[in-house]
């Protein structure tokens, strides 16, 4: 019983049996009192009453049953959020997609699909990127605000292409520091770089572009900070590039960063840089005497882009900037010393997407990647490569001037159902100089054709 409703009881009863203590005898008063006291008695129980009837009476508008009924859900509801807590399911949300697809490659004489195909066994190229994959994605939030997040991708993750066998392309937790406005990140974080995303429902067509492919980080391993302040968001880490520990004679990691900043909803822009020591791929060192490879330390990296999107109505327009350098990671050495030269790059890659229906999206996109100086070299593609179109021309040409590459991709897709997406793209590639090995003659070509389409299936 509430301090009010024995307040006003006391006043009630005060009022009835006035009490005057000059006037009136010890006996009359043991009276009085043991009247009140049974008074007080009487109105506590005609109020407990009330409150009990007031309890078993159906709701307004519900018959008894219905009353009835509506108990027993509240009460399995309660039994429910009991369960969910105690098996730490409160705040975990589990997402997914796969996306099995078909690609014909001319120049390398090949048609088929590509679903779960390891990458150490192919390598990472343009034509077997992310795509084929099946990934689940799970991800935590407690009571404290403290986000946890792992995300498995067999042999289509970015753990699989630093790594070889690694399933895990995302583990990471993001704890609160400062209110919901500054976060401490840490773990194997993916790549934040460009306008494309990896995943493949975030992804318009079915390839990546040239700067995603090849100018671009895999993952960080390490810690860090995430600040948003309004429109701006900041993340910056001292991590492992595209390394989940370092070797032996390695210590210095790398900065990578990432600021975005949203103009409304329809717009925005971003830019990420990464300044360190990276690994350094190259084939070229060899040992003076015994002609064996000479295992090749970290070396300085520097890395910078800059991209934008537009998005209103039926348009998306995005495009990116980047610039990159490494030491002592060009293809060709120095002709005179045979010493290792520092590659560097730049690029450009813009798309635009028009939506002819709301289930029917067309995309155009064109890339440039100017790669010439020391024979090329771009990031982990130290060696000529003859099915990306990496290096200098191999029939006779100049070894220090590497090939420039292009790219036209025209894509369509049709959204089937709101998790289903049937996607189809051609894609053209070329060079200023023959390096595109043709398969099935022997001989070297300025460009290649391809083709793919897909199904992107989500939950």
């Amino acid at each position: 019983m509430t301090t009010w409703k024995y307040t006003a009881i006391a006043a009630a009863l005060v009022a009835t049996f006035p009490l005057s203590a000059a006037a009136q005898s010890s006996a009359e008063l043991l009276n009085e009192l043991r009247a009140l006291r049974d008074k007080v008695n009487q109105l506590e129980k005609r109020l407990q009453d009330t409150e009990a009837k007031a309890a078993a009476a159906p709701a307004p508008g519900m018959t008894p049953e219905q009353q009835q009924e509506f108990n027993r859900i509240a009460l399995k509801t309660e039994a429910l959020e009991d369960t969910r807590d105690a098996w730490g399911f409160k705040g975990l949300q589990v997402k997914g997609y796969m996306d099995p697809t078909y690609i014909y490659n001319k120049r390398q004489d090949r048609a088929g699909f590509q679903f779960l195909n390891k990458v150490e066994d192919d390598g990472y190229n343009y034509d077997n990127s992310y795509f084929g994959a099946a990934v689940i994605d799970f991800t935590k939030e407690t009571d404290s605000g403290t986000r946890w997040r792992l995300t498995l991708a067999p042999n289509r993750g970015v753990g699989a292409v630093f790594d070889g066998n690694s399933i895990i392309h995302e583990a990471s937790v993001s704890i609160p520091i400062d209110g919901p406005t500054t976060r401490f990140i840490a773990g194997q974080v993916p790549d934040w770089s460009g306008y494309e995303y990896l995943p493949a429902p975030q992804n318009k067509l079915i390839t990546h572009n040239l700067l995603f492919d090849f100018t671009l980080p895999t993952a960080y391993t390490g810690a860090g900070f995430e600040i948003t302040d309004g429109k701006w968001i900041y993340k910056a880490m001292l991590a492992n590039m595209n390394a989940s520990r370092r070797s032996s004679g390695n210590k210095a990691p790398v900065l990578a960063y990432r600021v975005d900043y949203a103009k409304g909803e329809y717009a925005g822009f971003g830019f990420a840089g990464v300044h360190g020591k990276a690994p350094n791929l190259s084939e070229n060192m060899v040992d003076a005497i015994t002609g064996e490879p000479i295992a090749q330390k970290d070396s300085t990296l520097h890395l910078f882009e800059l991209d934008a999107y537009f998005i209103r109505g039926d348009w998306t327009v995005q495009g990116q900037a980047s610039f990159g350098t490494q030491r002592k990671a060009s293809i060709t050495p120095d002709p005179e010393t045979g010493a290792l030269r520092n590659a560097s790059w730049w690029g450009l890659s813009g798309l635009a997407a028009y939506k002819f229906t709301p289930r029917i999206e067309g995309t155009v996109r064109a890339d440039y990647l100017y790669n010439k100086k020391n024979g090329g070299g771009l990031l982990g593609y130290t060696a000529f490569d003859d099915r990306n179109g990496i290096g200098p021309d191999p029939m006779g040409g100049d070894p220090s001037k590497g090939a420039n590459r292009y790219a036209l991709t025209m894509g369509v897709s049709y959204l089937l159902n709101p998790n289903t997406t049937l996607k189809a793209e051609y894609r053209l590639d070329r060079a200023n100089l023959p390096v595109f090995l043709d398969v099935s003659s022997g001989n070297y070509k300025k460009s290649n054709h391809l083709l793919g389409t897909s199904v992107v299936v989500s939950f």
